[in-house]
């Protein structure tokens, strides 16, 4: 059994203890996306993000060299507290690791941005299944045809992530999860992926796919992979991230980023 407070629980992914999907974990608390990038290229990034807050949403923005994210969690180390982390250098990934503070420098900047499981408790409480957590698997992420607004070096398409949703209880998603813009807010897309350049729901770029059963509809809201996807299609020297679905647990309450 995991622990469910966020303290605990990035003390057993430190100690490489845990490397899973973290949807479903510390319910209540919000989950985090992670961007590194070095300092020359984070005011490009950080007006990348301002430009897109749907798929990129401030939390919290650590400082040169510093791995303690002092706002969103006091005590706790990006560089280690993180299940897997990926690499991607000259928009290629060379690596995932457990830990990146082995390769860790003076001038990276972290970014985290705001993570879609952080409503999914929300959606929960109202009976909206959430496929993924019952299958035990990864959500669905795809990258789509729709752009991001380009900020310096960085464009690229975004990145969305897929939740079946009964017919029925499409509105009420739609109005729970508005109510957490800083965790991507409410749905980007609702239907048709061919519509936003999705081939085949059945192979997502990240994560894995689900059963969509008879009467739901595939619902899409944006997605902080999409930092990823931008990595892909610009090809900055270094960029370091999360890997999708296994996100950086904050000890912030869901509570303290939804708009009443």
């Amino acid at each position: 059994m995991l622990p469910t407070q966020p303290a605990e629980l990035r003390r057993i992914i430190r100690a490489g203890e845990f490397a899973g999907v973290t949807s479903g974990l510390a319910n209540g608390h919000v989950q985090a996306n992670l961007a590194v990038l070095p300092r020359d290229l984070a005011f490009d990034f950080l007006l990348f993000c301002q430009r897109n807050p749907q798929p990129c949403p401030l939390l919290e923005v650590i400082e040169p060299g510093f791995v303690e994210p002092t706002f969103t969690a006091p005590g706790a180390d990006i560089s280690t507290d993180v299940p897997a982390y990926r690499i991607y250098e000259n928009g290629e990934m060379v690596a995932e690791l457990e830990s990146v503070a082995e390769v860790w420098r003076d001038d990276l900047v972290s970014f985290l941005l705001g993570c879609s499981f952080s409503f999914e408790a929300a959606l929960a409480d109202c009976g909206i299944p959430l496929r993924h957590q019952e299958a035990r698997s990864n959500v669905p992420m795809y990258i789509t045809n729709i752009p991001t607004r380009p900020a310096g070096m960085f464009s690229g398409p975004m990145v969305v992530s897929m939740r079946p949703i009964p017919q029925a209880q499409i509105v009420r998603a739609v109005q729970v999860t508005s109510r957490f813009p800083d965790t991507h807010g409410a749905p980007i897309h609702i239907g048709d992926p061919d519509a936003i350049g999705i081939r085949d729901i059945n192979a997502p770029e990240f994560g894995e796919a689900v059963e969509i059963r008879p009467g739901e509809t595939p619902v899409f809201w944006a997605c902080g992979v999409t930092p990823q996807a931008v990595a892909l299609n610009c090809k900055p020297p270094l960029m370091i991230t999360h890997a999708p679905g296994k996100m950086f647990i904050t000890d912030r309450r869901d509570s303290d980023y939804a708009v009443i």
